[in-house]
């Protein structure tokens, strides 16, 4: 391999992992060239993990670190890690070791050999407990359902790009997005590779709210479906109030109706009610979307940089 590499991790709450996975990410890719980085993107991290990222960086030339002023979240962090790397190919992963470094020479003989742009783990089969592989399931189907460029189910972050793919997606400036979308929807040949994620001990870093912020946030910024969808809700609204209206009328003239139903009334009122305050609340979302967008504030501020390259030119 003549291509120059980067490896590039976010880190938060990471501390316990760093060293290792720092030990195994060198040796995949010195394995592959002698001219390679590993950039460690701080986010806002309240442990040790921005010390021990230094620590590896004055002890390794091939260590850089971008420390983030404070905690942006996982995505907007890997999207900085990337605008930062310098290599021809760039190995996005993430540090705590589920997914594995040594997956690289699979994904560059895998590029090598399909001229590929793209490739990206797949798990073979959903980790987790019966509820997290359900939820993630709805997840992903209903997500597709909702948008114009699904994503591939049980998608991992480990994924190898070339320097034309990785410029083009940083390019994307969504001030909200999901990090899965954009990269499908930067094109390019992309090709999946079938991998084994490992499941660690702990909490889940993704708990059932977050999950569900994760998934109303991802189709309110890729889709203009659920507006549209509101469209056609309020037009069967009306029919069936029309339907029921003409049937109303024809009791009335036929001495059909009794005593007035209290209860129908309550519940249509109930019904519509909440039909409205959905809809509103819908068009919310998407006006706060547009509301942030519109600031076109930086998505990450960065506190500092560990880079020997600047440092040589102060």
């Amino acid at each position: 391999m003549t291509e120059s590499l980067s490896i590039v991790t976010t880190l938060y709450r990471s501390a316990e992992f760093i060293n290792a996975f720092y030990e195994r990410a060198t040796r995949a890719a010195s394995a592959l060239t002698a001219d390679y980085e590993i950039v460690f993107v701080n986010d806002g991290s309240s442990d040790e993990s921005l010390a021990r990222a230094v620590v590896l960086y004055e002890r390794d030339e091939h260590v850089r670190v971008v420390d983030l002023s404070r905690n942006f979240g996982h995505h907007k962090a890997m999207m900085t890690g990337l605008a930062h790397a310098r290599g021809d190919l760039v190995f996005l992963i993430d540090v705590d070791l589920e997914d594995e470094p040594e997956w690289l020479s699979r994904f560059h003989e895998t590029m090598t050999r399909t001229k590929a742009d793209v490739v990206y783990g797949v798990q073979e089969a959903r980790k987790g407990r019966l509820f997290e592989r359900i939820s993630g399931a709805i997840f992903y189907k209903t997500f597709n359902a909702l948008v114009d460029h699904p994503i591939p189910e049980n998608l991992v972050t480990a994924r190898l790009m070339t320097r034309r793919y990785v410029e083009n997606l940083v390019r994307h400036r969504d001030r909200e997005f999901t990090i899965a979308a954009l990269w499908v929807i930067t094109g390019f040949s992309q090709v999946a590779m079938p991998v084994h994620k490992r499941t660690r001990s702990g909490p889940a870093a993704y708990t059932f709210g977050h999950r569900f912020a994760v998934f109303v946030n991802a189709v309110t910024s890729y889709s203009n479906k659920p507006l549209v969808y509101i469209f056609y809700l309020g037009c069967l609204i009306i029919a069936m109030s029309a339907l029921y209206g003409g049937v109303l009328v024809w009791d009335a003239t036929h001495g059909g109706v009794g005593v007035p139903g209290w209860a129908s009334l309550i519940v249509s009122i109930w019904f519509l009610g909440g039909v409205m305050i959905f809809c509103l609340g819908l068009i919310g979302v998407y006006l706060a979307k547009v509301f942030t967008e519109t600031k076109e504030r930086p998505y990450t501020v960065i506190r500092a940089e560990y880079d020997r390259s600047k440092e040589s030119r102060l």
